[in-house]
Parts: structure tokens; sequence; C-alpha cells
């Protein structure tokens, strides 16, 4: 059985399947890289509530209909627009909608299998990498990319990378950059790998499996299992400075990766880490670094995702999301000018105040 949520095929932002006892959620925006604004999240909610309550459904899988992306994040653009219309304060309000459907994702009573094939970032990772069940593929990159647009990793994504390597998990949050499927598995945003060629069996295998065999399905179609993918190792000096505050630790990663360039040899991540600090928002790598001190203490991703969501608060009060919106996503010229300029100009005091 087939259930169509909008008669407008052109334009529903999912639709959903009965496979025997499994329900399946299928994001269907391609065009937008399935970027869910508030109004899908809720809808997609309404569903998983209706699901929760039905006995003949064991097992939920939540996919994408195009491999090109999983889901690109929340709609920051529709989120700008309603600060220019309305302020920060009713932006930050429509967000806690989609925050809620990831916390229900992440808290469901069933079993919810995620595959996160192809593009899963920023809010993506929220829909996806908290579920019980995570899948990526060869085809998957994941990141939070937050600091380039005037933000802090949010939606889990703050507190996962928090709660990974920590010299690695400060990497992925300052920068953004993009991690491909096993590291997603080392970091502990997924599960298993699987071949994107063995999507279909995924959904054929669930179909009735009961809730204790879902883990031995898996295993059987992954390629590779968490606790299997090794972390490359040349990062790990770099980053490894959280002790320090923000002003002290941001001067002293950026030398350590022009010295790591000097030397030559394995430098592409290096440059191209030291190239997103220098294009991110300082007063967003302050907050970032602030927040991954405070979010590694943080057993509950409930309690995560509410001190990602004030500091989300405080930061859209400011002019730097606006404009890291306008320069990255609107008129692309990417050229944004930052408040403050420079990593030395940021008031800690405000930045603490933030993370908060």
């Amino acid at each position: 059985m087939t259930e169509v949520l909008s008669a407008d095929g052109a334009s529903r932002p999912f639709f959903t399947e009965r496979h025997g006892h499994l329900a399946r959620m299928t994001l269907d925006m391609p065009k937008k890289l399935n970027a869910i604004d508030a109004a899908t999240a809720e809808e997609m909610l309404t569903v998983l509530d209706r699901w929760r309550d039905d006995a003949d459904i064991h097992t939920v899988l939540l996919d994408s209909s195009s491999p090109r992306a999983f889901c690109a994040g929340g709609d920051i653009r529709a989120i700008r627009d309603i600060i220019a219309r309305s302020g920060s304060v009713a932006a930050h309000t429509s967000m806690a909608i989609p925050y809620r459907t990831m916390l229900a994702i992440a808290r469901y009573p069933k079993p919810v299998v995620t595959v996160m094939d192809g593009i899963a970032m920023g809010g993506g990772i929220g829909f996806g990498a908290h579920a019980r069940h995570r899948i990526v593929t060869e085809r998957s990159t994941l990141a939070m990319p937050e600091t380039a647009i005037g933000l802090t990793p949010d939606a889990g994504g703050g507190w996962r990378l928090a709660h990974a390597d920590p010299a690695y998990g400060l990497r992925f949050a300052l920068t953004g950059a993009r991690m491909n499927g096993i590291q997603a598995v080392a970091t502990g945003f997924a599960d298993h790998l699987l071949h994107s060629d063995n999507l279909p069996s995924l959904t054929e295998a669930l179909t009735n499996v009961t809730e204790d065999r879902i883990n031995h399905v898996l295993q059987e179609l992954a390629e590779i299992q968490a606790g299997e993918a090794g972390l490359p190792a040349g990062s790990v000096t770099v980053y490894d400075v959280l002790p320090l505050t923000p002003a002290e630790g941001l001067p002293v990663v950026m030398q350590r990766l022009e010295n790591v360039i000097a030397a030559g040899g394995d430098v592409a991540w290096a440059e191209g880490d030291l190239a997103a600090l220098k294009a991110a928002c300082p007063f967003s790598l302050h907050v970032t670094w602030l927040m991954q001190q405070k979010l590694a203490d943080i057993e509950m991703i409930t309690d995560g995702f509410s001190l990602e969501s004030s500091a989300v608060g405080h930061m859209l009060a400011r002019k730097d999301f606006s404009e890291g919106v306008r320069a990255r996503v609107i008129d692309k010229d990417n050229t944004p000018v930052w408040s403050p300029a420079s990593i030395a100009a940021v008031d800690a005091d405000e930045a603490k105040q933030c993370a908060a």
C-alpha cells in the first residue's frame, strides 16, 4: 500500500509506503536537495505520530528518492526571510519544529532506520544521524558547515561531534569539513556502510523483520561496521587543543595547519581546513569552540539539543547569519562581511554568553 501525502506529485515534500510491517518515508524534493522547512517537518511528525500508534507497523525507514541527497539541511533561505519579515525570535520559533521532529526520530519507540545516501548536512544530520540504525553509502557526504554561515553546529550535530574523538570532532565542527561514509561511521554519525547497490535489498529485508533481527540484517548487508573504520591521524595533533580558550587555541590551530602545509606531503586536508577557517565567521568559530567543550560533558541528546538551540537563538539575532546566507546561498559571491571581521576582535564575553 502506498500513501501519497499530496495530490500534487510535483510539490509533495515526501511520500510514504507500507511494505508488510515496514513503514517507509521517502523525502522527495530533489531540486532543493530535500532541504526541510518547518511545515514539512511538522507534516513528517504528524505521520510519525500516527505510525507510532499503529500496532501493525514494526519498523520505520527514512530515506530519499534522490541518490544525490538525503537532506541538505534546513531551509536557511526561509529562515533568513522570516528574520527579515518578523525578526529573529520568530525565526528561532520556526526552527523549534524541525528540532522537535528530529528528537522524535531519536526517541522513537519503534526502530527507525535512516539511509543517509548522498548529501546529509546540517539539519540533514538532525534527521538522519540520531536514529536507532543509521546507514551511509559510498556516495554519502556528511558535514556540519554552520560556521560558514554565521551559526554553530546544531540539530544534535554539535553534540555528536563533541562525543567523537575530541580532536577529530573539533575539526569537523570548526571547519565544516566533509566526511565520507567511512569517516561518518568512525565519528559515530552512522552505524553501517552499505553499497548503494544493496539499498533495494535493504527495503525488502526490513519488510517483515523482527526488532531483534534488524542489526543482523544490516550487518549482513554492510561493508563496514561501527568500530571498524579507522580515523586518519593527520589532523589529530593539529586539533588537540580543546583545553585552551578560543582566543588562545584558534591561532594555534591555524599556525599548526600552516606548519603542516610548509612541511609538504599529504597537505590537501590542511589546505582545505585553513581556507575554511579563514573564510568562516569569526564569532561562530569562538562560539563553536566553547560549545564543543560544553557539549562533551552533556550525556543526553535532548540536553545537547537544548544548548545548541539556545546558542542558535542568540546567533540569529546577530547580523552574521543573514549575511552568511546572502553570501553563500543567495548572491553566491562568497564574500560575507562578518561582524567582527577577525578572530582577534571577537568579544569573548559575548561568545561565552551565547554558549551559556
